[in-house]
């Protein structure tokens, strides 16, 4: 029984402790970082959380919160097939050209999902890497610091989910 009182005591405490706490996080502004490629399960998944997190007003002595779009392209192998050692390479005439095609799909891309942020009035910044998607994903968010990441669905139906 002893203990039992004295667990209590700490969690009560424990719940005084952090009452004001909680207070100051209800002010702090939240971060969100929404992964953006060409599919319609990543502007689905921006859609959901224009809609769900950045629906409430914001009181006067409250931050706004921040979304941060990022968009990771794949890396470019520069060989033009993989057939050994001798594989030719791409000549940087080609590699200039698609350099230049990644960045404009890039830029659509992610000016499509400003666009649907600027409808919602939600100020919004991009970000565009290379990489593994999956690892970049979390090393920005990691970087950035972000409370939330969201992505949307991989685009597998019920039977292969």
């Amino acid at each position: 029984m002893e203990i039992t009182r004295a667990e209590t005591t700490i969690t009560e405490a424990e719940g005084v402790a952090h009452q004001p706490s909680t207070a100051a996080e209800e002010k702090k502004k939240m971060k969100v970082l929404v992964a953006i490629d060409e599919s319609d399960g990543s502007f689905c998944a921006l859609k959901w959380a224009l809609d769900h997190l950045f629906c409430y007003p914001i009181q006067p002595d409250q931050e706004p919160n921040t979304i941060t779009l990022v968009h990771v392209q794949p890396l470019f192998q520069s060989f033009l097939y993989p057939a050994g050692p001798d594989a030719p390479y791409a000549t940087p005439e080609v590699l200039d050209a698609v350099k230049q095609a990644k960045a404009q799909n890039a830029a659509n891309i992610l000016s499509r999902a400003l666009h649907m942020c600027k409808e919602k009035k939600i100020k919004a910044e991009s970000l565009i890497l290379e990489g593994d998607p999956k690892d970049r994903i979390c090393q920005a968010a990691e970087e950035l610091h972000v409370d939330l990441v969201v992505v949307g669905s991989r685009g597998l139906g019920t039977i292969k989910r």
